[in-house]
């Protein structure tokens, strides 16, 4: 065997076909870098703006999906030029492709549902990364949005994972703007209007409050009597926060209420129980 009739045509292939080959890889990575950081300080600039957090995540989300399309839409066309320089014909292969992809399509529906409920999700920005919702009653923070699943992740670090087909239910906490409800039970004896008053002005003294002011959009709302109970009477209050904000912000105002109305010797009933110890038998 003549090793020269073996490494000539080699050589010959790699100066030629093996280079551009090399070539292609090269401008495939380079391109996905180079728009992936386009991408980033694209995001970076919108972010730094102006925006408010509704629009950041938004972009954000958006973002994502679109650094992962186009990852995928580099790999697609540096493989077809790849093909071509090896002289394989790409026409079979992208009509069994076609043909593949349909009998995949009748084969894998709720592949294709979930694809398709992914794309009106985020067409329709009901949720995006950052957000606290719940998905078919499960509660969570938005991790991730992909075209096929979303991934939620709840307060104990446990992972849930949901094809967007499946989703039938979605209750978003952190759209736009969030709201703190709170039911306190007061004693039947105490004075409704003055009770009322204080709670005024816990809520005016919150919103004042250097820490707290920024993450409140509107003052307390005390909605009035809202049941009467058993043990007492319950009134309801609101407060409407920043996204996220709620539960930090009523936590505080919970805590106020309770100082406020032990100091004032304002009455939080709660149900007593009486015990009797039983005698022997004789």
């Amino acid at each position: 065997m003549n090793w020269k009739d073996f490494i000539d045509p080699l050589t010959g292939w790699l100066l030629h076909s093996g280079l551009r080959i090399l070539l292609v890889i090269a401008a495939a990575f380079i391109v996905g870098r180079l728009i992936n950081t386009i991408l980033k300080r694209f995001e970076n600039v919108l972010t730094n703006q102006e925006y408010v957090q509704e629009n950041r995540k938004r972009v954000h989300t958006l973002i994502g999906i679109l650094r992962k399309i186009v990852k995928v839409s580099a790999f697609v066309v540096a493989v077809i030029i790849i093909l071509d320089e090896l002289e394989i014909d790409i026409r079979p292969i992208i009509t069994a492709a076609g043909i593949g992809g349909l009998a995949l399509g009748f084969g894998a529906q709720s592949l294709v549902k979930d694809v398709i409920s992914g794309f009106f999700m985020l067409l329709e920005n009901q949720i995006r990364i950052g957000d606290i919702v719940s998905l078919n009653g499960t509660p969570g923070e938005v991790v991730s949005i992909n075209l096929r699943t979303t991934v939620l992740r709840d307060l104990s670090g446990t992972v849930h994972i949901f094809p967007n087909g499946s989703i039938t239910s979605v209750s978003n906490m952190t759209k736009d703007w969030s709201g703190y409800l709170i039911d306190l039970e007061i004693s039947y004896r105490e004075d409704i209007d003055y009770v009322i008053g204080v709670l005024n002005k816990l809520g005016d003294d919150l919103s004042k409050d250097p820490e707290y002011k920024q993450l409140i959009l509107a003052p307390l709302e005390v909605l009035g009597v809202d049941n009467f109970n058993p043990s007492g009477v319950n009134i309801k209050l609101m407060i409407k926060t920043l996204p996220l904000q709620q539960w930090k912000v009523g936590r505080e105002l919970r805590k106020r209420i309770k100082m406020a109305f032990d100091q004032l010797g304002i009455e939080i009933p709660y149900p007593h129980m009486t015990l009797f110890w039983g005698e022997e038998k004789k």
